[in-house]
């Protein structure tokens, strides 16, 4: 039995406090890929690097049952502005250590001994998954094409995180 693909409503945060919508190649790259997809982008906003503000944003799309998948991309470097683990860690319920993990060794291929300096994080919220990207272009490609695209693909064997949807809020 071939199963079907299953379309998700992605929210998608980029998170600068330099970049307008003009500007933004990250974001843009990742509501590509994700229509590309056949998932539904539901909205895209772009807040300054404040803990305050990315957390306001992400609280809001994850206590949104319509909204499946929020990704963030910026403000997952190590300077004193960077601030997105920090706004995101505590509004999960899960995280996805694999992720970070596997994002970076696939990052190592590219940037070398630069990939340390990636605090990329995943996990679920309130029945959500959220993935907090760095802020780069390429860092966007490699997480959506190599990690991201297959897990939200209720094709993808052996597992998927779209399987796991009706399960997130068991108790």
């Amino acid at each position: 039995m071939t199963k079907s693909f299953i379309p998700l409503n992605i929210a998608v945060l980029v998170v600068s406090d330099t970049r307008t919508d003009a500007d933004d190649t990250s974001g843009k790259i990742l509501v590509e890929r994700a229509a590309d997809a056949g998932h539904h982008v539901v909205e895209k906003k772009i807040v300054p690097d404040n803990i305050y503000r990315i957390r306001a944003v992400v609280s809001e799309w994850i206590a949104n049952a319509e909204v499946n998948v929020v990704i963030t991309t910026g403000g997952t470097g190590v300077t004193g502005r960077d601030g997105t683990p920090e706004a995101v860690r505590p509004l999960l319920d899960k995280v996805l250590d694999g992720f970070g993990e596997t994002f970076r060794m696939l990052s190592y291929q590219d940037i070398k001994t630069s990939t340390i300096q990636s605090r990329a994080i995943a996990g679920v919220a309130n029945a959500t998954y959220l993935f907090c990207l760095p802020g780069s272009s390429g860092a966007c490609r490699t997480a959506w094409d190599a990690l991201i695209k297959d897990q939200l693909d209720a094709r993808t064997l052996p597992c998927n995180l779209v399987q796991l949807m009706p399960r997130l809020k068991e108790i």
